[in-house]
Protein backbone atom coordinates (compact mmCIF):
# COMPACT_ATOMS: atom_id res chain seq x y z
CA UNK A 1 0.00 0.00 0.00
CA UNK A 2 1.33 3.23 -0.85
CA UNK A 3 1.91 5.82 1.61
CA UNK A 4 0.15 9.38 1.04
CA UNK A 5 1.92 12.32 1.50
CA UNK A 6 0.46 14.90 3.99
CA UNK A 7 -1.69 17.99 2.15
CA UNK A 8 1.29 20.60 2.37
CA UNK A 9 -0.61 24.24 2.55
CA UNK A 10 0.66 27.16 0.34
CA UNK A 11 0.95 30.51 2.45
CA UNK A 12 2.44 33.58 0.36
CA UNK A 13 2.99 36.46 2.70
CA UNK A 14 2.00 39.28 0.20
CA UNK A 15 0.02 39.94 -3.00
CA UNK A 16 3.66 40.15 -5.28
CA UNK A 17 4.63 36.69 -4.16
CA UNK A 18 1.71 35.29 -5.45
CA UNK A 19 1.43 34.07 -9.37
CA UNK A 20 -1.22 35.80 -11.60
CA UNK A 21 -4.16 35.13 -11.19
CA UNK A 22 -7.36 34.16 -14.72
CA UNK A 23 -9.49 37.48 -14.98
CA UNK A 24 -12.94 37.73 -16.48
CA UNK A 25 -12.59 39.75 -19.40
CA UNK A 26 -16.25 40.35 -19.07
CA UNK A 27 -18.90 42.12 -17.47
CA UNK A 28 -20.13 40.12 -14.23
CA UNK A 29 -22.27 42.98 -12.51
CA UNK A 30 -25.66 41.06 -13.47
CA UNK A 31 -24.39 38.11 -11.43
CA UNK A 32 -25.78 38.73 -7.96
CA UNK A 33 -24.98 35.29 -6.07
CA UNK A 34 -25.33 36.71 -2.60
CA UNK A 35 -28.71 34.76 -2.03
CA UNK A 36 -26.96 31.62 -2.05
CA UNK A 37 -24.95 32.01 1.25
CA UNK A 38 -25.33 30.03 4.44
CA UNK A 39 -22.92 31.76 6.41
CA UNK A 40 -21.49 35.28 5.52
CA UNK A 41 -17.43 36.13 5.48
CA UNK A 42 -16.62 39.17 8.16
CA UNK A 43 -13.37 41.24 7.96
CA UNK A 44 -12.09 41.80 11.58
CA UNK A 45 -9.82 44.74 10.47
CA UNK A 46 -8.07 44.36 14.01
CA UNK A 47 -6.38 41.22 13.36
CA UNK A 48 -6.54 42.15 9.15
CA UNK A 49 -2.83 42.45 8.18
CA UNK A 50 -3.91 43.90 4.63
CA UNK A 51 -2.21 41.34 2.83
CA UNK A 52 -5.11 40.92 0.62
CA UNK A 53 -4.74 36.99 -0.13
CA UNK A 54 -8.59 36.87 0.16
CA UNK A 55 -8.61 39.68 -2.64
CA UNK A 56 -6.55 37.69 -5.29
CA UNK A 57 -8.38 34.01 -4.15
CA UNK A 58 -11.85 35.25 -3.95
CA UNK A 59 -13.28 33.82 -7.25
CA UNK A 60 -16.34 35.72 -7.21
CA UNK A 61 -14.59 39.06 -7.17
CA UNK A 62 -16.41 40.09 -4.38
CA UNK A 63 -14.11 41.28 -1.83
CA UNK A 64 -13.37 44.71 -3.86
CA UNK A 65 -10.14 47.14 -2.08
CA UNK A 66 -10.80 50.41 -1.36
CA UNK A 67 -8.13 53.19 0.16
CA UNK A 68 -7.50 53.40 3.57
CA UNK A 69 -4.36 55.25 5.63
CA UNK A 70 -2.77 53.50 8.02
CA UNK A 71 0.19 54.76 10.39
CA UNK A 72 0.79 57.60 7.60
CA UNK A 73 1.00 55.52 4.88
CA UNK A 74 -2.15 54.34 2.26
CA UNK A 75 -3.26 50.85 2.16
CA UNK A 76 -6.32 48.84 0.37
CA UNK A 77 -8.52 47.89 2.40
CA UNK A 78 -10.42 44.63 1.81
CA UNK A 79 -14.13 44.86 1.88
CA UNK A 80 -16.36 42.37 0.67
CA UNK A 81 -19.45 43.31 -1.34
CA UNK A 82 -22.25 40.82 0.28
CA UNK A 83 -24.23 40.81 -3.30
CA UNK A 84 -22.22 39.02 -5.00
CA UNK A 85 -20.54 36.92 -2.27
CA UNK A 86 -21.46 33.34 -2.20
CA UNK A 87 -19.96 32.64 1.46
CA UNK A 88 -17.71 29.71 -0.20
CA UNK A 89 -15.11 29.97 2.19
CA UNK A 90 -12.44 30.57 0.39
CA UNK A 91 -11.29 34.00 2.24
CA UNK A 92 -11.71 32.21 5.11
CA UNK A 93 -9.70 29.50 4.61
CA UNK A 94 -6.64 31.28 2.77
CA UNK A 95 -5.94 34.23 5.35
CA UNK A 96 -3.17 33.60 7.15
CA UNK A 97 -4.12 35.47 10.28
CA UNK A 98 -7.65 34.29 10.65
CA UNK A 99 -9.50 37.77 10.62
CA UNK A 100 -12.36 36.55 8.37
CA UNK A 101 -14.73 34.99 10.83
CA UNK A 102 -17.95 33.45 9.48
CA UNK A 103 -21.16 34.71 10.74
CA UNK A 104 -24.65 32.61 9.73
CA UNK A 105 -26.33 34.44 7.71
CA UNK A 106 -29.66 36.38 8.68
CA UNK A 107 -28.52 37.48 11.83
Amino acid sequence: MEKKQPDKKVIFKSVKEMPPMPVSLYDVSYNKTGTWRNVRPVINYGKCTYCMICWKFCPEAAITLEPVVIKGKEKPKPVINYDYCKGCGICWTECPVDAIETQEEGK
